[in-house]
């Protein structure tokens, strides 16, 4: 109608300019589309015209004019008003207007001379080159460009120029909708383009993409490069040229793209892979056709291999869309598919199937989110035995140094498998060392060095947990020796080492240290190593962690030291060399000992301390040589030292008398004493004939060392140096006093004068840096002697104790100052100041930096202080008169109070140490003020709880402050307040140790030892332990249920100790075991000792016991209690508290308790605790036999009716009775009391209940066996025949299904067969045994190893079973149910596949839906249908999701929704599953429902209805037509009268039920379906008995 209205218009108006000036628009006014949209078909129609070549229509000059106007329009309106859209619009009225202003373009640019379309490209190219200056946006250039090209495409020029435009908005950052512009531009130009020219625009835009991501393989550009290449697939997969399949650089793009992070990027390269193997399969040719030698080929078809190929490339398809889904269960069938692939690639070798594809395959299950997933990814790598073959190690190498490294690093992988005991090497780590022994033993000689190189290079690049760190350092260990790594392998792995020293782990951390020290010995080539490379290495080594001298790791660096001497590379130098010309460990050690000791002349300016890393290193050496020398033939070990340490010794025998020694070179000499007396260990530890011998050497120059440390303390330190150099000689000064008696008692008198004087002294108005480095240096003298004295190292001479006299004097009195008021806490609350500097001490000598951390100097002057305090006050006799001075106590304890807040976290031992020793004393007149030291320290120590430095000692001193056997023997009546808040603090360290691990084990291990009973009688701090009842309560019950990750850590440390002499870790670190089974295990050991003849030791057991036994009924009140929760590993717990008392109890106690037992009994209980309670009434019966007759009671039927809450209660008793072989020896009337136990058995066997009567007839069954082992009574004759009967009919159960199978497996369970209730009675088996055969969780037991350690535990009962028999038994309950064998998973025939229409092409939407919202980039397309589906009416967002997902899975053209708002509603994404990201969605008022469905009824779009009317069609007979549109009504609704009378047709869905109404979904859902499955059958069928 439009063309004919045009037409009659033309036809009747000859005068055209009228309606050129009428269809135009003001060139400063903004146009309507309708306008502009008539212009276009104006000129549209004057086209026709210009084209006739009938003169007489158009004169020449009128056509000129014509064409003159529409060029004016092309330049003065059209660009200008694009303009303006670009900087000022926004929204879909701009989309509508600036699609009709390019209509315009394109028709003004064909109308006019060609060139104008050349100068209009030109005009616009440069936007799309995203210059500031151009005025069009890159969307709107597009556009434009787009339009003209059919005008372009015979120049070439202007074409390569729009191309390489386009190319640089490939490589350009994301920006907007930048990256879909560019794709539809190329679309639109190689759709312009001649066959000739397309091939070689295509040659080009692969060559510039593939290249691209070559140089820049980042996942940025590997989603930007996938993104184009899948939009072009459709012309780069045709048959012509260009192929990218034999680019190589196409599939490292594709490869990447299936390991990329973004599920989008994945599903364009797996979608790439599946066009290229079937367009390989439809042109069955040779691909590559040729190749040359030594070049890489990741893709290869063949037609000879063609069906194979097509196998492989299914299975790997599935396999790669299979891992998209994330779920164990659903990937763990397909995982056998990769068996199959590495099957063919191992057979037909990589000439077809390069390994790289399997490679990706591991990566994608390494980047998966679901742990377990990617453990199964890690495991099936580790087992994978192709790598045994030398090309296919080669060709994993870049993998497994790399992506496999680093999943390697995730914590979680390593811990224990099902089945696997607490303390068992974690399987990942056993296989672990298995795949890499096998890896470097498969991987050709010459690359081992290199692959192993890079290994340990990327397990430095970055921070490593202490777990995964420690399992490969073991495996490194493992490996073969063979000397693959040089000196650049040494680097790596003192890198590595660094990454040891960050974690908190300290054992797990050494134990690291010590797998790769073995690992370098195995693997250094020595002779690209010097042996000052060796020995600086060995010296990144901690010596309180791995490398410890009297190790086994020590004595294998010795010996390998000693087998490798002489094959080092040589040293620069040619001083380290023996009487062979060869390198020596001995001659390389002297020859460092010299250029150690040798130190230039010395200066006036003072210097700065040596770095001692120089003297760690060198002290390390001399002990190593040492060692390695005294394993030669005919060593002299005294006389070896003595040639070695020459020059240190004669440097030390003149320290003190020459004046002109350097000090400097003094200063290195201490520095080597003081390590060396230090890695000797102390006098308790074994000493050798080295140590002796060197401690020998060092002792004869005793005298001169401490002459020259005392005259330098007394005077001589006065610099900011000097503060350090001060602790050097403190700390040399206390080796000495520790290691010898030799030392000159003299000095220490002299010493303490000298610093007391120098603390006497008053203060200056303006400190100078000479007094309070002076000062400093005082205070730490004295407190390095109180130290002394505290050790016994130093004897009380009489000068010595008027000096500490006058020490304590100078404390507790006024502060001398002159220039403020004296301090009414004396000098307990000085503090050193910061010294005041001028001129040359203001930063001359580097001093500055020092002054800066003068803080640190303070805080130690204030520690030191405190440490002369705590001697002062626990020393006994010498202070008589303070003890009585309260004041001076409480002034005391206030100021320690305030030291806490100024002091550092770890500097605050010493302040906790005093209140220690005050708080007891002070506890009767200042209560008050004790409780706020408790508060204040309390709350100190749990703000450190996030700082495991400094948390546990502080936790230790603080517990044996809070919890001083002085201040635990406090009653409510003596101290209230303070007994309150001791109690309240336990509740809290206990609430603490539920969250942070090891807390409760060091309040209990204080609090036993300190309740521990004693020979002495007056002892009566044992006492105490009734007022804090509660913490061997809670201990008892102990061990609350950590963090996985917690529990992984606990399993390794137990790992590690066991390793015992193995790991050197274990000998060197000291014992910081936070297991949660400590806890109980003090408990235990505590309870063991008790005394039953004590009787606070019998009170103390039988109020535990009540209180368990409380606890135990309370628990028990759970509606239900699963296997292995909380409240079943109490109850357990409970019971094993009470069997390990049980032989101490009393007969009362026993018989006061007796019932709440029976009443546990009956409780629907767990196997384990079960067991427990049915030996704990064994045993009573077997020692106290006169509680047989109140047994009897328990099989009454009125009382188990009482107890109908557990139907098989009754089990527990009869579980006794087949264990009465053990109880009637001790009875009077053992023949009555036969009788009665075969009645109640008999009486039993006919329970409706099947376990009841499995139980009753095994206990019929043993009781009738000792009444035939004692002969048959004549009043039991009778029932022989019945028992006997009900014998024979129950073993006479076969093939009977499981009736059988359950008889056969309670006879033969652990309880009733193999266990001897009195034989059988040890710590083992009620901790450890019985947990691990009933089904509790291995981080229950409690393996007697573990109480072995604990040197208080009690023999009684006996720790171990004397018996092998229970220790020979396998976990298993009878009455679980049958288990089939684990699934095989070698082959399955089915697995679940999710389908993926990826042989749909790659177009971009269409113009009219232009629907997806600006921000979002173009996704992998796909052809959609033409079914489009309007949910404008719906509201509710989970209709919308699935009705959304449903649509996309369908290839529905588009869903339209009232508001695109929908689609970021948390509902709504929950039912979508993303499908919004692949689907057309368009925004439709409901107000706008009938202008829109117009519209669609003018494109010949059918209407559909989902509604039941009177004219309505059945689901079934109706026939969609290819274009529809499906309307969906209202949930409540329907659909609108108004809408009604626009449809086509109305169709209902046939229903059978009541409820007349389905979900709009669900209904959607069937149409949706109904028409997918007609055009899926009509184009199967290609014969259509209806048009489509």
């Amino acid at each position: 109608m439009n063309s004919v209205l045009l037409n009659a218009v033309l036809s009747t108006s000859p005068d055209y300019e009228p309606l050129f000036e009428s269809l135009c628009w003001p060139a400063d006014v903004w146009p309507e589309t309708e306008r502009v949209g008539a212009l276009t078909a104006f000129l549209e129609g004057l086209e026709d015209l210009l084209l006739q070549s009938d003169r007489s229509l158009l004169t020449p000059a009128k056509r000129q004019c014509l064409l003159d106007r529409t060029e004016s329009i092309l330049w003065s309106r059209c660009l200008p008003l694009l303009s303006r859209i670009s900087t000022e619009a926004e929204g879909s009225p701009c989309r509508e207007l600036t699609a009709a202003v390019c209509g315009l373009v394109a028709v003004c640019v064909r109308l006019c001379d060609p060139a104008v379309a050349g100068r209009t490209a030109q005009a616009v190219l440069p936007s799309l080159q995203l210059h500031e200056e151009e005025q069009l946006s890159v969307e709107i250039a597009s556009d434009v460009i787009i339009a003209i090209l059919p005008s372009l495409s015979g120049d070439d020029h202007l074409t390569s120029s729009i191309l390489s435009c386009a190319l640089l908005g490939i490589r350009t950052p994301p920006e907007g909708l930048l990256p879909r512009v560019t794709v539809r531009l190329l679309l639109a130009l190689l759709g312009c383009c001649s066959d000739a020219r397309l091939s070689i625009l295509l040659q080009k835009i692969l060559t510039e993409l593939c290249t691209w991501h070559a140089l820049e393989r980042t996942p940025a550009v590997t989603e930007r490069t996938l993104l184009f290449l899948t939009a072009l697939s459709d012309h780069l997969l045709a048959a012509s040229e260009p192929d990218p399949r034999p680019c190589l650089r196409f599939w490292w793009a594709v490869q990447d793209g299936l390991i990329h992070r973004d599920n989008v990027s994945r599903k364009r390269a797996l979608y790439l892979l599946k066009r290229c193997v079937a367009s390989s399969q439809e042109q069955d040719v040779d691909c590559p056709r040729s190749q040359e030698s030594g070049e890489e080929v990741l893709f290869k078809w063949t037609p000879k291999n063609s069906k194979m190929l097509r196998e492989f490339w299914e299975d790997y398809v599935l396999v790669m869309e299979t891992l998209e889904e994330n779920q164990v269960h659903v990937v763990r069938p397909v995982l056998n598919r990769i068996d199959s692939l590495i099957q063919t690639t191992e057979k037909e070798g990589q000439d077809l199937f390069h390994p790289s594809w399997l490679l990706c395959v591991y990566q994608r299950m390494f980047h998966s989110e679901n742990k377990t997933l990617m453990k199964a990814g890690v495991c099936h790598l580790l087992e994978l035995q192709v790598l045994q073959q030398p090309a296919f190690a080669l060709a994993f190498s870049q993998f497994i140094t790399g992506p496999f490294i680093d999943v390697l690093s995730e914590m979680s992988l390593y811990c224990k498998a099902p089945g696997q005991s607490v303390g068992a090497c974690p399987e990942l780590a056993i296989k672990l060392q298995i795949f890499l022994k096998n890896f470097f033993s498969s991987l050709p000689a010459e690359d081992k060095g290199r692959v192993l190189l890079q290994m340990i290079q990327q397990l430095g690049s970055k921070h490593w947990c202490a777990v995964p760190l420690l399992f490969l350092s073991q495996a490194l260990s493992n490996l073969a020796p063979n000397p693959m790594l040089g000196i650049d392998g040494l680097t790596s792995l003192r890198e590595v080492l660094r990454c040891t020293m960050i974690t908190h782990q300290v054992l797990l951390r050494g134990a690291a240290q010590c797998f790769l020290l073995k690992s370098a010995l195995c693997l250094i080539d020595v002779s690209t190593v010097t042996l000052d490379d060796v020995f600086t290495f060995l010296a990144n080594f901690r010596a309180d962690e791995s490398l410890c001298r009297g190790t086994k790791l020590w004595n294998e660096v010795c010996v390998w030291l000693l087998s490798k001497e002489g094959s080092f590379k040589p040293m620069p130098t040619n001083g380290n060399t023996d009487a062979t010309g060869k390198d020596s460990v001995k001659a390389y050690t002297q020859g460092i000992i010299h250029s150690f000791v040798r130190v230039p002349p010395c200066t006036d300016q003072s210097e700065s301390l040596p770095d001692p890393k120089d003297a760690d290193k060198l002290a390390m050496s001399i002990l190593l040589c040492t060692d390695v020398n005294r394993s030669r033939p005919g060593a002299d070990i005294g006389q070896d030292l003595q040639l070695l340490l020459f020059p240190l010794l004669e440097t030390l025998s003149r320290v003190s008398t020459n004046l002109y020694l350097p000090l400097r070179k003094a200063d290195k000499s201490l520095q080597l004493v003081l390590r060396l007396l230090q890695l000797t260990g102390t006098p308790k530890e074994c000493v050798d004939d080295v140590t002796a011998a060197l401690k020998r050497l060092i002792f004869q120059h005793i005298d001169p060392i401490q002459e020259f440390i005392v005259r330098r303390l007394c005077g001589e330190l006065q610099e900011l140096f000097d503060v350090e150099r001060a602790d050097l000689y403190l700390n040399v000064l206390k080796q000495l006093a520790i290691h010898t008696s030799n030392i000159q008692q003299a000095s220490f008198p002299k010493l303490i004068k000298h610093s007391l004087s120098i603390l006497q002294k008053p203060t200056q108005q303006i400190p100078s840096v000479a007094s309070q480095v002076a000062k400093a240096v005082a205070m730490a003298s004295l407190a390095t002697v109180c130290g002394l004295i505290e050790l016994r190292a130093i004897v009380m001479e009489a000068d010595t104790l008027s000096l500490l006299k006058q020490l304590n004097e100078h404390f507790y009195k006024a502060a001398p100052t002159s220039w403020q008021s004296p301090s009414p806490w004396g000098c307990l609350s000085e503090r050193l100041l910061k010294p005041h500097t001028a001129g040359s001490l203001s930063v001359e000598g580097g001093q500055g930096p020092l002054l800066q951390d003068w803080g640190r100097t303070s805080a130690y002057f204030m520690r030191n202080r405190w440490i002369c305090l705590s001697l002062l006050i626990k020393t006994a006799g010498m202070l008589s008169e303070l003890h009585t001075n309260r004041d001076a106590l409480a002034a005391a304890l206030t100021c320690s109070v305030e030291a806490l807040t100024l002091l550092p976290s770890d500097l605050v031992l010493p302040v906790f140490a005093f209140m220690e020793t005050v708080l007891p004393q002070l506890v009767q007149e200042e209560e008050a003020l004790c409780v706020e030291a408790l508060s204040r320290t309390w709350e100190l120590v749990h703000g450190l709880s996030s700082n495991a430095h400094d948390f546990w000692p502080a936790l230790k001193g603080f517990i044996s402050l809070a919890f001083h056997k002085t201040l635990l023997l406090l009653t409510d009546q003596e101290a209230p307040v303070l007994t309150a808040a001791m109690k309240q603090i336990a509740t809290k360290l206990m609430e603490l140790s539920e969250s942070k691990n090891g807390v409760f084990s060091v309040l209990l291990q204080h609090c036993c030892h300190t309740w521990l009973p004693t020979r002495d009688p007056d002892d009566d701090v044992f006492s105490s332990v009734f007022s804090h009842i509660n913490i061997p309560a809670e201990a008892c019950v102990y061990g609350p249920v950590f963090r996985r990750d917690q529990r992984l850590v606990q399993d390794v440390h137990t790992y590690v100790e066991q390793l015992d002499g193995e790991c050197a870790a274990n000998a060197v670190v000291a014992s910081d075991n936070r297991d949660d089974q400590l806890p109980r295990m003090y408990a235990l050991a505590f309870l063991s000792c008790l005394d039953p003849s004590n009787q606070q030791h019998e009170r103390l057991m039988e109020k535990l016991v009540v209180t368990l036994l409380e606890k135990d009924k309370n628990t028990s009140k759970s509606v239900r209690i699963s296997s292995n929760s909380l409240q079943h590993r109490v109850k357990n717990r409970v019971w094993q508290t009470v069997l390990l008392l049980l032989p101490k109890f009393k007969e009362e106690f026993v018989t006061s308790i007796l019932n709440k037992v029976f009443e546990a009994g009956f409780c629907s209980n767990q196997a384990s605790v079960k067991y427990l309670i049915e030996w704990m009434i064994i045993l009573v019966l077997v020692h106290y036999p006169q509680h047989i007759d109140r047994f009897w009671v328990c099989f009454n039927m009125d009382l188990v009716q009482q107890h109908e809450g557990s139907k098989t209660g009754i089990c527990t008793f009869l579980a006794v009775l087949v264990h009465f072989s053990v109880i009637v020896p001790k009875l009077k009337n053992p023949d009555v009391q036969l009788a009665k136990a075969l009645d109640v058995a008999l009486q039993w066997c006919f329970h409706n209940n099947f376990s009841v009567r499995l139980y009753a007839l095994l206990a019929l069954k043993r009781v009738w066996s000792l009444i035939e082992a004692r002969g048959e009574d004549d009043g039991l004759r009778g029932l022989s025949t019945v028992v006997k009967a009900c014998l024979h009919q129950t073993e006479a159960l076969k093939n009977t299904g499981n009736a059988n199978k359950n008889w056969t497996r309670i006879q033969e369970h652990f309880f009733f067969c193999a266990f001897d209730p009195i034989r059988d009675y040890s710590i083992e088996t009620i901790f450890y045994t019985f947990p691990s055969l009933s089904g509790l969780a291995d981080d229950e037991w409690i393996p007697p190893w573990k109480l072995e350690k604990l040197s208080w535990v009690s023999q009684v009962p006996p720790l171990r079973n004397a018996a092998p028999q229970m220790s020979r038994l396998q976990p298993g309950d009878w009455i679980q149910q049958d288990k089939s064998e684990e699934d095989k998973e070698d082959r399955w025939a089915e697995v679940q596949k999710k389908i993926t229409p990826w042989r749909l092409d790659i177009q971009d939407q269409d113009p009219d839906l232009q629907l997806v919202p600006q921000q979002r980039v173009a996704r992998v397309g796909k052809q959609h249908g033409a079914l489009l589906v309007v949910a404008s009416l719906i509201d509710k967002p989970t209709n919308l999701g699935g009705l959304c997902r449903t649509c996309e899975i369908f290839g529905a053209s588009a869903l339209v929704l009232d508001n695109l708002r929908h689609i970021t509603d948390k509902h709504f994404q929950s039912l979508s599953v993303s499908s919004e990201l692949w689907l057309p969605l368009l925004e439709v008022k409901p107000l706008e429902l009938a202008d829109f469905l117009q519209v669609k009824k003018r494109q010949d779009y059918c209407i559909v209805g989902v509604e039941q009317t009177a004219n309505s069609q059945n689901l079934q007979d109706f026939h969609f037509p290819e274009k529809t549109l499906l309307l969906l009504g209202n949930e409540r609704e329907g659909i609108p009268a108004n809408l009604l009378q626009l449809l086509d047709v109305c169709v209902e869905i046939p229903q059978q039920g009541v409820i007349r109404s389905l979900n709009v979904h669900v209904s959607a859902a069937l149409l949706i379906w109904e028409y997918t499955r007609q055009r899926l059958t009509c184009t199967s069928s290609q014969v259509k008995s209806k048009p489509c």
